[in-house]
């Protein structure tokens, strides 16, 4: 019988709860896309991995000594000599050089073809007959001035074989011949420029070197073939299977899929998080509405937990709805996130059973435990109040709720605490259920938060919109509960949203103050692809206008045991371009010198004078001594060393930036050394207010992605406030019907709900605002030794978000106004 019960609530009450599936399928469709998304991603990968050098059996690379995956065969390539050597090795197949790089095609426009370093790698090599890839049309590269490249770089550039083409690699920039054409298959959208191997050493590595040796086998099995390989192999120089090789690229990729399906999961959680409040809301106000009906049926006989499940069953009918809606919308959104990635998204979707199953979990498991204390108190409905006139749910003491509330609270932001305090760990444990416990007891808080704040925010409506504005913010007021309940789903997504937009502001800030303070050159030159040619360097140096012009490296070392990066060059130079304050020592670093920062030098206990062991790629230890100590800077790091050092350990140097002082800093200066580098349109000139710009682009870049993924937080909550009003006006036939007897306008009315609304809707704001900003100064004091050294709240921007938030009110408003000012007056009135 009961099951005849809920089947018939659900027919009555379609639209009601068609408004709560929404929040699941927004919820549901969320989670559904990121995993579909990230499966058909992982299998486009494997695909690729899987065809990309599927028949070498060994793969000989330096040693990674220092570790790191920047610490491998392009920091330390293998002489050709051992090559030579492999050749004469029992069961070696067709040993064969690889040489990988940077190198890119520009087009006939001066621009790069693809992505200008923005988006998939352009890769260079060199060509080999057995490689992974096929030559589709042309001949294959001899000599210097010689090259192919990939059919769909090609394409995009509309080159054919026979052009003249100009390349550009960290060797430099030259106009070579298109003599073919590659068959790459997928790769991702990436560019491939290919040419003979002794052209792809001197471009991108250096003579007589390669990037690693790669074979296949004649007979023996991986494992034998790599301890044979072993035994020929100098210091410095490994073996390893061709299934580990192909295992570790797979890991890496997987590694960064994993990071970015949990990434968007988290939104995913936020978006369900959200969409729970308004599920919670929805049966607690139809339970509400419907306590004379279920009090009926206790007194025919319903038990408890008849009713209960009556009630847990409507909720699982709506959660299959929406998971299965949401299952559907999230094939659609992970096909919308292939096509944002161009090249590299394409191909179609994967599905698995991974998705179906957490889709239709989530939705239901959530709607059921939503529904669950709502469903509780209808079981306790007594069956005498089916004889009462005034029908409602008793309304419990708010005193529990408060203290509850507060604890939650404190506890949330004790742990948000500890965890930007950083004392070990992973902090995004401690700090994601700190942010649980706060918006959980603001959320209990609410309903006594939101009796002051939306007297305040109603008071201009009573006094300039006469009775409909009284009549609003009384309705507001009214029930205190259901309003903070309704003002919760928003209040979240406009706490997360604030929060992620005082990190922009203060990054934006951080940077102006870290730029103006710190860069003290006229200009700065680097690359968006690759590295900085010597000659490139050259032609700087060369430009009308400028007085010098000086080449800083990066280079990865374990000194003192410790990895990490370092900057080495002209050290006075360099500490001049970044107003270097010295501490203690100077700027005569010497050939084998060090210099580090006031932190770095305390930790290690470390003085003028000290002598500190320094283990590099090439595997050799060097003692540096320890020359200057400067204080904090954030564009240099924590150390630099001698550029004679980092020489002594380089194969081949890889210029990082060019650092440009001139005789004026004025549009032609800049002019014609980009005029100088005309040739390299991976090269960027910026001065200090360029680089300011990039540097806010970037962030907002940033800030408008989280942005954007956390709006639909704010769809979810704007759909809780529809769902509330249309319940509400559903709850309050008769009174409407009355308001209407006595002279109220069909157009009052609306204006009524609609303000109603509106206050709902900017008291959620107001609080998820003022959360926003707490999170976001928390944030910033415990980053600041990191770089976020000003906190900046973006008032212009929280005012366009109340503007926002008024506005959602008022959609919201307009469907439950006009069905309320379509309502028979005499049938208003006589509604039960």
């Amino acid at each position: 019988m009961m099951g005849k019960v809920t089947l018939r609530n659900l027919a009555a009450h379609k639209i009601r709860l068609v408004l709560t599936a929404v929040a699941v399928i927004l919820g549901v469709a969320f989670v559904a896309g990121t995993l579909i998304f990230t499966d058909s991603m992982n299998k486009r990968f494997d695909d690729l991995f899987s065809r990309v050098g599927k028949n070498v059996a060994v793969d000989v690379r330096a040693k990674k000594v220092v570790g790191g995956d920047d610490d491998g065969q392009a920091a330390q390539p293998v002489p050709a000599s051992v090559l030579t050597a492999l050749q004469g090795v029992d069961g070696v197949k067709n040993p064969q050089g690889n040489v990988s790089g940077y190198a890119a095609v520009v087009g006939r426009d001066g621009k790069i073809v693809g992505s200008g370093g923005e988006g998939p790698p352009q890769l260079g090599t060199n060509w080999n007959a057995d490689g992974s890839f096929d030559l589709k049309a042309g001949r294959v590269p001899r000599g210097p001035a010689e090259v192919i490249i990939d059919a769909g770089t090609a394409k995009k550039g509309k080159l054919a074989v026979g052009d003249t083409v100009g390349v550009v690699s960290s060797g430099g920039a030259r106009r070579m011949r298109l003599v073919g054409l590659i068959d790459t298959g997928n790769l991702m959208g990436a560019s491939v420029t290919a040419f003979d191997t002794p052209t792809a050493q001197r471009l991108m590595l250096k003579p007589g070197y390669f990037s690693d040796i790669e074979m296949g086998s004649s007979g023996p099995s991986e494992t034998q073939l790599r301890d044979r390989v072993a035994k020929v192999l100098p210091a410095g120089v490994e073996a390893v299977t061709g299934t580990k090789m192909r295992d570790e690229n797979k890991s890496d990729v997987a590694q960064i899929m994993g990071f970015f399906r949990t990434f968007l999961l988290v939104f995913a959680l936020i978006s369900i998080f959200v969409g729970a409040f308004i599920i919670f809301n929805t049966f607690s106000m139809l339970v509400a509405q419907r306590t004379r009906e279920l009090a009926l049926l206790r007194a025919i006989g319903a038990a408890r937990p008849q009713v209960t499940r009556a009630v847990i069953g409507e909720a699982v009918a709506v959660g299959f709805v929406g998971s299965t809606l949401g299952l559907a919308a999230g094939a659609g959104l992970a096909a919308l996130l292939q096509g944002q990635m161009g090249d590299a998204g394409s191909g179609g979707l994967t599905f698995t059973a991974t998705p179906v199953i957490w889709s239709y979990v989530v939705g239901i498991v959530v709607t059921v435990v939503s529904a669950y204390f709502p469903a509780r108190r209808a079981a306790k409905i007594p069956p005498v109040a089916a004889m009462r006139d005034d029908v409602a749910l008793p309304q419990r003491t708010l005193r529990i709720r408060v203290a509850l509330g507060s604890l939650l609270a404190l506890i949330g932001a004790g742990l948000i605490g500890a965890g930007l305090a950083g004392n070990g760990g992973n902090p995004a444990v401690p700090v994601g259920a700190g942010a649980f416990a706060v918006f959980i007891g603001v959320a209990m808080l609410a309903p006594v938060i939101s009796v002051p704040v939306v007297k305040v925010l109603g008071w201009p409506f009573a006094r300039l919109m006469g009775a409909p504005g009284r009549l609003a913010r009384q309705n507001a007021l009214r029930n205190p509960r259901r309003t903070a309940a309704t003002a919760a789903a928003l209040m979240i997504g406009l706490a997360l949203i604030t929060t992620v937009n005082v990190l922009g502001a203060t990054m934006r800030a951080s940077i102006d103050q870290q730029v103006d303070a710190q860069f003290g050159a006229d200009y700065l030159v680097q690359a968006k692809g690759g590295d900085i040619a010597p000659d490139a360097a050259q032609r700087i140096k060369a430009a009308p206008g400028v007085e010098s012009a000086s080449a800083a490296y990066e280079g990865t070392a374990k000194i003192a045991g410790k990895r990490g990066t370092y900057m080495s060059g002209d050290v006075g130079v360099i500490a001049k371009a970044a107003r270097l304050k010295i501490v203690s020592g100077g700027t005569a670093i010497g050939a084998a010198g060090l210099m580090v920062n006031e932190s770095t030098a305390k930790d290690n206990g470390w003085h003028v004078g000290s002598t500190v062991p320094a283990l590099f790629p090439d595997g050799k230890t060097e003692q540096l001594k320890v020359t200057g100590i400067f204080a904090k800077s954030d564009l240099i790091g924590s150390r630099l060393v001698s550029q004679q050092v980092y020489l002594r350990h380089t194969v081949r140097p890889s210029v990082d930036a060019v650092l440009v002082n001139a005789a004026k800093t004025d549009a032609a200066t800049k002019t014609s050394i980009e005029s100088a580098l005309k040739a390299y349109p991976n090269l960027k000139v910026s001065d200090q207010s360029s680089l300011k710009k990039d540097a806010r682009k970037q962030v907002d870049g940033f800030v408008t992605f989280l942005s954007i993924l956390l709006a639909m937080s704010v769809i979810i909550a704007a759909v809780g406030v529809v769902n509330t009003l249309a319940l509400s006006v559903i709850e309050r036939t008769r009174e409407i019907g009355l308001l209407r007897a006595i002279g109220i306008s069909r157009r009052q009315l609306r204006r009524m709900i609609r303000i109603e609304s509106i206050v709902i809707a900017v008291f959620g704001a107001v609080l998820g605002m003022g959360i926003g900003v707490a999170f976001g100064a928390a944030l910033q004091n415990a980053l600041k030794d990191d770089g976020l050294g000003v906190l900046a709240v973006p008032y212009g921007t929280l005012g366009v978000y109340l503007v926002v938030a008024a506005v959602i009110g008022v959609l919201a408003a307009l469907w439950p106004a006009w069905r309320a000012g379509r309502m028979d007056v005499l049938k208003a009135i006589s509604a039960e």
